[in-house]
């Protein structure tokens, strides 16, 4: 097995303007698609979109919201008027993407926040949900307690996707350079899946008690997927 291991990725010290910062952005959004992240998570969603519907769904690390709106765009039940808040501290939010939700008759409102601090001071708000996609894997263990703590606080279900950390994705993370990604993606890629996850290892950081169901599996060939739901 592969050892988590944590170093800086570069796209995360980058000026959102910088020419390079943007490509890699675009990287993601043809990655994200290559790992099906967007369709993993919507399957573990959509029963529970039907039943109970969230009042105000929370994206972590939301980047420039378009891993967001594909998610949302899988879960036809999503009620109109729903609050959608986009917290990051990068301030890289896509106007298209703002408008994008409006017309489907939500309501996108962006935080520029860091995540932990924004958890931290949000009110607890009824039917709130809780997305994470490619951003648990910046943090080590001990700072994912914390947060797992504030999340369960202030939301009765969590979702994340995060990478799957394996031989196989970490031989795929190199490769990335074939579908045109630039010298950033393809230095952040490797370190991504060095310190992305396997199975129980989220779970094992979530608050210790009874009033949560999780699950956590691998998703696809490349992913991994946690969630964790308020009985």
């Amino acid at each position: 097995m592969i050892k988590r291991q944590l170093e800086p990725e570069l796209l995360d010290n980058l000026p959102a303007k910088d020419s390079r910062a943007m490509r890699s952005r675009r990287d993601l959004r043809r990655i994200n698609t290559c790992m099906g992240n967007a369709r993993l998570t919507a399957a573990a969603l959509d029963a529970r979109s039907h039943v109970t519907p969230p009042r105000r769904l929370v994206d972590l690390g939301s980047g420039d919201g378009h891993c967001l709106l594909q998610l949302t765009r899988r879960l036809p039940a999503l009620p109109k008027g729903l609050e959608i808040l986009l917290v990051d501290h990068g301030g890289v939010m896509d106007e298209r993407v703002l408008e994008a939700f409006r017309n489907r008759g939500f309501v996108p409102r962006v935080e520029q926040a860091d995540a932990m601090e924004w958890v931290c001071s949000a009110s607890v708000e009824p039917e709130t949900w809780i997305t994470a996609n490619l951003f648990l894997h910046h943090f080590p263990d001990d700072q994912l307690g914390s947060l797992f703590g504030l999340i369960a606080g202030k939301s009765n279900l969590f979702v994340a996707c995060e990478p799957r950390r394996s031989f196989p994705a970490l031989t795929v993370s190199r490769l990335v350079g074939l579908i045109g990604a630039n010298a950033v993606t393809r230095h952040d890629a490797v370190i991504s899946v060095r310190a992305g996850f396997v199975q129980g290892e989220l779970s094992a950081l979530w608050p210790p008690h009874g009033k949560w169901r999780l699950h956590e599996r691998r998703g696809g060939l490349f992913s991994h997927l946690f969630l964790a739901e308020r009985k």
